[in-house]
């Protein structure tokens, strides 16, 4: 309860729907997106991004709107409801952040998310999931096992609201 008498809990389950994927990129659980957990997430793929401290600083510098260094979750947020601060110029359209996140997984560079990258993926997080699970959540983003599941399919996944 705040000194107001109103609750949090209202606002927090509105602000709740990219926390899996927040969660996700947040590796050390400590609340705030740093150049490590970034580091981190990365490490596994090909691009060798993970070793590449300008690449993961402008990661950081774009979302980081208060300046600490860290991207919290309301920053992360803004990235990917497309509410960018003004300072980063284009305005609130594309993903940013999370197109990046989505060449990450897209492992083989085919603009889709296959059974294969997202296996290779929750492998890689720590995830356990069956295949069944991984052949779900492409249905759930709109795709099939053939073809994947497109960048807006993978938002559609991050999305769902389990209230």
């Amino acid at each position: 309860m705040c000194p107001t008498g109103s609750s949090l809990r209202q606002a927090t389950a509105v602000r709740s729907e990219f926390r899996p994927a927040f969660e996700v990129l947040d590796a050390d659980r400590d609340g705030k997106i740093s150049r490590e957990d970034l580091r981190s997430f990365c490490a596994g793929f090909p691009w060798g991004v993970a070793g590449d401290d300008e690449v993961i600083g402008t990661m950081i510098s774009v979302a980081d709107t208060n300046k600490d260094g860290f991207v919290e979750y309301d920053e992360f947020e803004r990235v990917l409801d497309g509410r960018i601060s003004p300072r980063n110029k284009g305005g609130g359209g594309g993903g940013g952040v999370m197109e990046d996140v989505f060449k990450v997984m897209d492992r083989d560079g085919d603009g889709k998310l296959g059974l294969e990258d997202l296996k290779s993926y929750m492998s890689w997080a720590g995830f356990s999931a069956t295949e069944e699970d991984i052949k779900a959540m492409i249905r759930l983003g709109g795709g099939d096992e053939s073809s994947g599941v497109s960048y807006d399919g993978l938002l559609k996944i991050l999305a769902v609201d389990y209230d």
